[in-house]
């Protein structure tokens, strides 16, 4: 077995304790959002290109890109990586740079949520979404 594969199922295995915690939260208990929030967010272990999370939490930041319910969203996942392409929009928040991975954004459960790190700008929110339809659209 090649260490690449050991390494991966070993974080799988740290993954699904944290994945069932989440995954059995109160509805009572989950936060409400607000479009342009950045948050924690179980990201969890995930499958190829997938974007990962990082730490015991298996979380990363996120970008509330719009909110659909009170129980999920559309997330986009940031690095502080710089990335070059047109699947990337940078900005900056709380003093770094940050990099919006357009290529990653996907739905999530509110449940995943961890705790709130602020409010993009208005101006570097308007990039975001530009660069999205872009690359969507």
């Amino acid at each position: 077995m090649d260490k690449e594969f050991e390494d991966k199922h070993k974080n799988l295995e740290m993954w699904f304790p944290v994945k069932e915690r989440k995954h059995n939260i109160s509805t009572n208990k989950i936060p409400k959002i607000t479009d342009g929030e950045i948050w924690w967010v179980a990201v969890g272990e995930n499958v190829g290109v997938e974007i990962n999370g990082k730490s015991k939490y298996f979380s990363r930041p996120v970008l509330i890109y719009k909110k659909l319910t009170h129980l999920g969203f559309l997330g986009i996942p940031l690095s502080t990586q710089k990335h070059d392409g047109a699947w990337y929009v940078g900005f900056r928040f709380q003093e770094k740079d940050i990099c919006a991975v357009l290529s990653q954004a996907r739905t999530f459960s509110t449940a995943r949520l961890y705790s709130r790190l602020g409010q993009i700008a208005e101006d570097d929110m308007q990039k975001v979404k530009k660069g999205f339809r872009r690359l969507y659209f």
